[in-house]
C-alpha cells in the first residue's frame, strides 16, 4: 500500500482532493447541498450517507500521503 501511494504524485493527490470535494458545481457546491440537507434532516437514503464519503476518498488518500512523516516517533540524533 505504502508503494502505490508513493507513486502518486502529491500535487496530483492535492488536486483531485479539492476538486473532486465540491463537484458538482451547479446548481450549486455538493458540500453545501450536502450540509443543508443535513441541517434540514433530509438525508433519507443510504446514497445520501454513502456519497459524502466517496467523495471524502481523495482526502483520506491525502492525509494518507501527508500523515507517515507528520506521526514518527523516531527522533533525529
Amino acid at each position: 500500500m505504502r508503494d502505490l501511494l508513493a507513486r502518486i504524485p502529491f500535487h496530483i493527490a492535492l488536486i483531485v482532493a479539492l476538486t473532486l470535494r465540491f463537484v458538482p458545481f451547479v446548481p450549486e457546491p455538493y458540500v453545501w447541498e450536502k450540509l443543508r440537507m443535513l441541517g434540514e434532516d433530509s438525508l433519507r437514503w443510504p446514497i445520501d450517507i454513502f456519497d459524502p464519503l466517496l467523495h471524502a476518498l481523495p482526502w483520506m488518500l491525502l492525509l494518507a500521503k501527508v500523515a507517515p512523516g507528520q506521526f514518527s516517533t523516531h527522533t533525529s540524533d
